[in-house]
């Protein structure tokens, strides 16, 4: 008789652990999880639900002609003021749109074209071959990581692909890795404060969000261009 236990108390002790354990995993996460919308993952940083990840079967919209009049990516290039002997990585480079763009102005330098889908990859290393160009390093990254060398980059660019990230907290941290001292981060979204630019609200951020998410992961908005027609161009540095 001495070793039984009534099954009140082990129901309530069963209770009681996974009550507490909840209440730790809760603490500890930098993310929370709900009903999402249709077009997101019902996941969410800092009151942000991430978006969905536009898949490779998007590769004509990224190359669309009407692309460089929509978000004059000539000045997001120059706002870039880039040297010839800069290491620039496009992070969610897709098919490589500004990738090809800017590796013209490296003569001395690096452009990584770093993405996570195969068929994107792939896509930038037969246009890479065609054109016989060397200055490119296609590089395979991870939801948590953009797989670069530590202190490696002067310049990292995002173009609208950061909302898309499953794991900001974590792609944060390697870019913090990956960027040099004194680098900087382009990043690259639709203007949420603006309901008249035709983008789904998921696929826009608020310069405001934006601050709020770099800050608890070690940046500072150094400057946010207002020269481009729908998107912000927001220059990050290291904290």
């Amino acid at each position: 008789m001495k070793n039984y236990i009534p099954p009140i108390f082990i129901t309530i002790l069963v209770l009681c652990f996974f009550q507490c354990k909840g209440q730790t995993n809760n603490t500890n996460s930098n993310y929370t999880f709900q009903k999402g919308s249709f077009d997101g993952i019902g996941k969410f940083y800092k009151g942000r639900e991430i978006s969905q990840v536009m898949g490779y079967q998007g590769i004509n919209w990224l190359e669309r002609p009407e692309r460089e009049k929509e978000e004059n990516t000539s000045r997001l290039i120059k706002n870039m003021n880039i040297a010839p002997g800069d290491t620039i990585a496009d992070i969610g480079a897709g098919s490589g749109y500004h990738v090809f763009k800017m590796v013209s102005q490296v003569s001395e330098g690096l452009i990584y074209a770093v993405d996570i889908q195969p068929e994107m990859l792939q896509a930038i290393r037969d246009r890479k071959k065609k054109e016989g160009i060397d200055r490119i390093k296609v590089v395979k990254g991870t939801e948590k990581s953009v797989n670069l060398p530590e202190n490696s980059a002067d310049k990292i660019l995002m173009v609208d692909v950061y909302h898309e990230f499953s794991f900001p907290v974590e792609m944060l941290t390697s870019m913090h890795k990956a960027l040099r001292p004194d680098g900087k981060i382009f990043l690259i979204e639709y203007r949420g404060e603006d309901a008249s630019i035709p983008i789904k609200k998921l696929h826009k951020m608020t310069e405001a969000q934006a601050v709020k998410e770099f800050r608890a992961n070690g940046f500072v908005l150094q400057e946010n261009f207002d020269n481009l027609p729908w998107q912000h161009c927001m220059v990050f540095n290291k904290e």
